[in-house]
């Protein structure tokens, strides 16, 4: 265990919606969610005004306009989100080059190099300073946990939110931890929560107070080693500066539920033929087929199976996930499915005879994963990790644009600006950005040739001024 509180865990507040903020005037301090917009959609992030009328994140789109009618609902700017991401860790860097991201809002900084000697008082200090750095240099808020451990700073940093920080003193880890619920331990999910806390374990000092053996028996035992360590804030993990991808996927949600096979099939080898040009462009390749599938119920299984040798072929992969694909019950339907391949390495080794001995197939691990639906105040943002490709398969009608809500547009006359929202043949444009006051609203056909997609919005720095693209 480090004996000094040089592990940092920074995180952005609410990042998405706090980016639409920043570039939407209108909609500051107001409820904003972002996600899927459509009636099968899914909240990713809501912003602290949304939360409170109890949206959060996981949650279906339709329920979440139930609880906040009057939220702004807006499709996501990937583009616009790994822009402000950059800024920010390329602030982080400045104070350690000891940082690892791990989603596009969220990152572990090691102190150690440029702060051996560190204190509680001269972290604090140290992590005031980037945190009002990077709101004067983006807008943004971070909050920041700082500890000996990943653990202990990641747990203090959901503590700290939002805007806020908190640096745990060494020797008192155990101490803070203990009557904490166990939900709190990465790792410790509903169903784990649930087993635990049959057996009357529903704090982390419980957790700790149990044999070590007691842990492996309820958890099994790679899972209840760990868990058990985290229990007492052991936690010897190290930052690592380059992280390589783990999978590369694609994945699709339906307008509504399918239970034709022959259309599954056809998203199959569309999301594998995706799947299969990010390897080949990135040099990989690899040994698990994983189908993944969102079932009615929004319960979720994933099903892989590993070959004798990494692959990037399509064909190949096609193959295994349609004998997946096969393998499943989808006579209630499927409201979402994806395929992907893990077990990444940077060569590919074709196996001459796959595809010839059908009979010999290998085996199908079978997991059912946790649907978890975060409480108003939890975690912030699913990670839109670079490696998974998020693909619509709603289209536009034949020969007309399809406007998003929240969509960066620039209109011939009025200059930029975004789609409030569109329907009948019209478009709704509110002309601002992140620089000028509150927008003037227009309508236009929906049609119209003067109004064309753009790019976000250029981020501005400390001394940028906005001239004339308002």
């Amino acid at each position: 265990m480090r004996s000094r509180p040089v592990i940092l865990h920074l995180d952005l507040d609410a990042f998405f919606t706090a980016v639409e903020q920043l570039h939407k005037p209108s909609l500051r301090g107001k409820p904003v969610v972002v996600g899927g917009v459509g009636g099968r959609g899914v909240v990713s992030t809501a912003s602290y005004e949304a939360r409170a009328f109890g949206v959060h994140s996981a949650m279906p789109t339709a329920e979440a306009r139930r609880r906040c009618p009057h939220a702004a609902y807006l499709s996501p700017r990937f583009e616009a989100y790994r822009d402000a991401s950059v800024r920010v860790m390329d602030l982080a860097r400045a104070v350690t080059p000891l940082l690892e991201q791990v989603s596009i809002d969220e990152a572990y900084l090691d102190l150690t190099p440029a702060h051996p000697d560190a204190t509680v008082e001269s972290v604090t200090a140290l992590v005031e300073d980037l945190r009002a750095g990077i709101h004067a240099a983006t807008g943004l808020t971070a909050s920041v946990g700082a500890g000996t451990s990943k653990l202990v700073a990641k747990i203090h940093s959901d503590l700290a939110k939002p805007d806020g920080l908190l640096v745990v003193p060494p020797g008192t880890e155990a101490e803070r931890l203990a009557p904490m619920s166990v939900r709190a331990i990465p790792g410790v999910g509903p169903a784990t929560a649930a087993r635990l806390t049959a057996h009357g374990v529903g704090t982390v000092g419980r957790l700790a107070a149990l044999d070590l053996g007691e842990a492996v028996a309820l958890l099994g035992k790679a899972h209840g080693t760990q868990l058990h360590a985290f229990a007492h804030g052991v936690d010897d993990r190290e930052v690592v500066t380059e992280r390589a991808a783990k999978s590369v996927s694609a994945e699709t949600t339906f307008p509504t539920d399918v239970t034709d096979r022959v259309t599954l099939g056809r998203h199959v080898r569309e999301l594998t033929a995706r799947v299969g040009r990010r390897l080949r462009a990135d040099g990989l390749s690899g040994r698990t087929v994983v189908l993944k599938v969102r079932r009615h119920d929004f319960s979720t299984l994933t099903r892989s199976t590993t070959l004798d040798q990494p692959t990037d072929d399509d064909a190949a992969v096609v193959r295994h996930a349609e004998r997946l694909l096969a393998g499943l019950d989808v006579s209630n339907g499927l409201r979402l499915i994806g395929v992907g391949v893990s077990g990444l390495s940077l060569y590919t080794q074709p196996d001459l005879l796959d595809g010839l001995l059908d009979e010999t197939l290998a085996p199908v691990r079978t997991t059912a994963e946790d649907f978890d639906r975060p409480d108003a105040g939890g975690a912030d943002d699913p990670d839109p990790s670079p490696d998974v490709e998020l693909v619509d398969t709603s289209g536009p009608p034949t020969g007309r644009p399809t406007w998003r809500p929240g969509q960066d547009v620039q209109h011939a006359e009025h200059g930029r600006g975004w789609v409030q929202g569109s329907g009948v043949g019209r478009v709704t444009v509110r002309f601002e950005g992140p620089g000028t006051p509150v927008g003037r609203v227009r309508t236009f056909a929906d049609d119209d040739p003067d109004l064309v997609a753009t790019d976000p919005p250029r981020w501005p720095a400390q001394d940028d001024h906005i001239t004339d693209d308002y």
